[in-house]
């Protein structure tokens, strides 16, 4: 197996060409380091663990395991397109867990934000732990490290992906795409035959929407901000935003204002529209949106989410705002 430092020889993997020697040489190392034996991942729908997922599959097809948690806090549509696209689409071994009823009792009336990462990130290990014990005869555990991953924490990341398992679970790990930047697991994404939507997709934060729904998070509001962050993502699809923005999302808080509709006066939340660009999540600069494009979104949000009636735009820089609100 390769070590973890990225060799000076190696080429930026910029082409499918380069991509298919890549995935070739990848698909025979995991065979001959895996054998016959199961590998188990936890495939979260993010590019990372997509592509490791899809390049296992190729390489050793049911002895992969994945399993899936729906933790609640998905953006719309995003586990159905995990199941659509693995199970159904490259016949996947995969094990979807809709746990959003235990998530959410566990952040029932938590407001603190380190709180609600922890609560989930905690909650995360114990779902995927319950269920690797019911299987059997699993020796490897896939994770979707990237090199920048490495780079970041010195080598440590090794217990970083799935979070800290058990010690009496052991398991070798799987990682075959360790020593790629994240632009050239796009390329390999792309390569093995997974759709723009799951490859091209922007950053999204472990904890979801969690963090985008500030304070408490409720039910409703939370389903509210699903629906507003559908539409953004939508509408920036159509005018092409999508593609020149790294990250856009809508964050909802905790509060309430006076709005009217249907001749009537009524409360509800304010939506707000992030929407930024950068090289390094560091420092973030704020993407000119056209006034045509706001006031789309903002008609369609007002008229189609139960419980939003104002939309405002953040405009803040990364610093003095950092790119997530919580």
């Amino acid at each position: 197996m390769q070590n973890n430092v990225r060799p000076e020889s190696m080429a930026r993997i910029t082409t499918k060409e380069l991509a298919d020697a890549f995935i070739a040489e990848q698909v025979a190392e995991v065979r001959a380091q895996v054998g016959d034996k199961k590998v188990l991942l936890a495939l979260s729908g993010g590019v990372d663990s997509s592509v490791v997922a899809a390049l296992l599959i190729k390489a050793i097809g049911k002895q992969l395991v994945c399993v899936h948690v729906n933790h609640g806090l998905m953006r719309k549509d995003e586990s159905e397109e995990v199941i659509r696209i693995f199970r159904d689409g490259l016949d996947a071994n995969l094990i979807y867990i809709d746990a959003t009823d235990r998530f959410l009792g566990k952040l029932k009336d938590v407001a603190e934000p380190e709180k609600k990462r922890k609560i989930i990130g905690n909650e995360f290990i114990v779902v995927f732990d319950e269920e690797a014990r019911k299987l059997d005869d699993i020796d490897f555990l896939a994770q979707g490290t990237i090199y920048p991953d490495i780079i970041e924490s010195d080598g440590v990341k090794a217990h970083h992906n799935v979070g800290g398992l058990p010690e009496d679970m052991k398991f070798e790990l799987v990682e075959p795409i360790k020593l790629l930047y994240k632009d050239e697991v796009r390329v390999v994404g792309k390569a093995l035959g997974l759709p723009s939507s799951m490859v091209d997709r922007q950053p999204f934060p472990g904890p979801g929407l969690g963090v985008r729904c500030l304070g408490a998070i409720t039910r409703d509001r939370l389903e509210a901000l699903r629906e507003a962050d559908a539409i953004l993502r939508e509408e920036f699809d159509i005018c092409g935003l999508s593609k020149t923005v790294w990250q856009y999302f809508i964050a909802v808080p905790d509060m309430k204002s006076v709005g009217v509709k249907d001749g009537k006066r009524y409360e509800g939340w304010p939506a707000i529209i992030r929407a930024v660009n950068t090289e390094d999540a560091m420092t973030a600069t704020i993407e000119e949106i056209p006034y045509n494009v706001l006031h789309k979104i903002t008609n369609r949000i007002t008229a189609e989410v139960e419980g939003i009636n104002r939309v405002l735009l953040d405009l803040t820089p990364k610093p003095v705002g950092t790119i997530e609100w919580e």
